[in-house]
């Protein structure tokens, strides 16, 4: 996956939320910026924090919240009782906000009806036009102007050469009051969101489980997640849940499930059975290529979705997943502690490992017994290639494991997270 440019300009973005279900939404705040950002939220639960480069922040919505905003502020200062003052997005010079922001911040909204996400990211602080820069940032012109044609007083406005500079920068966003209405974006109540400030090429894995976990430091808990750049033209990699592990401060130990040469941070593939996720980047035609993988067994239910951009197989668009209660399920001869095995690392003949090629290589009732539980998976090694995903390069993606829909019963467990 591909780095955006390093952003030698400041890009900040208003969230706009309206939460009509009777379920509470989870919403992750992720600062990518190579500085110092004050996230800030206002409306139903608002609050403030000071994030570092790459440090997130979560945030729980009360159902039926409306109005409700997120935002970046920039060049803060902030005393011991929390007041003071920020460049961008200033609120009453709060640390925590109770009310809404001060311009200049680009108006927008991070709600999706289609799978893929909805950014803006040009580089509008940059080609900014002269009479509406702001330090650290770019003022609409109602702000500048404060007029009826730009502010829209009278209840009815058209787009102006101003509101056309941001739409055409950034098509996703509203740019004035009156913009076209499908700015506006609708996901079912209930669902989780993530809001990236200088977003870039990455994947985030996070684990739902109610349990703490391990990514290489001794303090992650429940629904922290992890997040991993990959280089351009990776290929032959893979991500999977190491389950119930032991390891000195030395970083050497053992898991019971996908123990890779009893090292905390794997330098190889994990041992079976592990549920698997498999991916190369930037390949033919510039695509990503990944999959699921049971050819190494199951341990723990993934999900695997695109979080920039819509995925391709055929005509689909949607995520992968597989989450069916394999462990419990899984047929006595090919059990294992804390997973289900793949038949060939069980019984190691040609007809479950394929060894001598795909010509003499069919689906076995094992096989079949993975695919009908989980049909996006590979379930052997020459399963049909229908189980392979594309999306275009440079996506980002995140993998969940235990993902809310899990059906899965018997994973009350500690998960260490693995790429390699």
């Amino acid at each position: 996956m591909r780095f955006l440019k390093p952003f030698s300009f400041s890009i900040f973005f208003l969230a706009a939320f309206f939460f009509a279900s009777t379920h509470e939404a989870d919403v992750i705040v992720q600062n990518n910026c190579p500085y110092t950002v004050w996230a800030a939220a206002a409306g139903s639960n608002g609050g403030g924090k000071q994030l570092e480069p790459g440090e997130p922040w979560f945030i729980t919505v009360p159902p039926g919240s409306t109005g409700s905003r997120i935002w970046a502020r920039t060049n803060c200062i902030f005393d011991e009782a929390g007041r003071g003052k920020c460049e961008t997005g200033d609120c009453d010079g709060l640390l925590e906000c109770k009310g809404f922001e001060f311009s200049p911040v680009s108006s927008g909204c991070n709600s999706a009806t289609r799978t893929r996400s909805i950014k803006c990211t040009a580089d509008i602080n940059g080609q900014c036009p002269n009479e509406l820069k702001a330090p650290g940032g770019c003022n609409h012109p109602c702000t500048v102007f404060n007029t009826s044609e730009y502010c829209c007083n009278s209840g009815t406005c058209g787009p102006t050469n101003y509101s056309r500079f941001f739409k055409d920068r950034c098509p996703n966003a509203y740019s004035y009051p009156q913009d076209d209405a499908t700015s506006t974006f609708t996901c079912p109540g209930g669902t989780n969101y993530m809001v990236v400030f200088c977003p870039r090429t990455t994947t985030l894995i996070t684990n739902n489980m109610k349990v703490t976990y391990n990514l290489g430091h001794p303090n992650s808990k429940h629904f922290q997640p992890w997040f991993i750049t990959v280089p351009p033209g990776s290929t032959g990699s893979r991500i999977w849940a190491r389950t119930n592990c032991i390891f000195d401060e030395a970083g050497r130990g053992k898991c019971e499930t996908g123990d890779c040469d009893g090292l905390l941070e794997c330098k190889g593939y994990g041992s079976p059975p592990n549920t698997l996720i498999e991916y190369a980047f930037n390949q033919f035609n510039n695509m990503d290529f990944f999959d699921i993988s049971l050819v190494d067994g199951f341990n723990v239910p993934v999900e695997f979705n695109a979080v920039s951009s819509g995925c391709n197989n055929g005509t689909r668009t949607r995520s992968i997943k597989c989450t069916a209660d394999i462990n419990q399920q899984c047929p006595v001869e090919l059990r294992a502690p804390g997973g289900c095995n793949n038949a060939c690392t069980v019984f190691q003949t040609d007809e479950y490992c394929c060894i001598s090629g795909p010509s003499n290589c069919n689906s076995t009732n094992y096989s079949r017994f993975f695919k009908n539980r989980c049909p996006d998976a590979y379930s052997y090694s020459y399963d049909d290639q229908n189980s392979i995903f594309t999306y275009p390069g440079g996506t980002n993606y995140m993998v969940v494991f235990c993902p809310r829909t899990s059906t899965s019963t018997n994973l009350k467990t500690t998960y260490y997270l693995v790429c390699t």
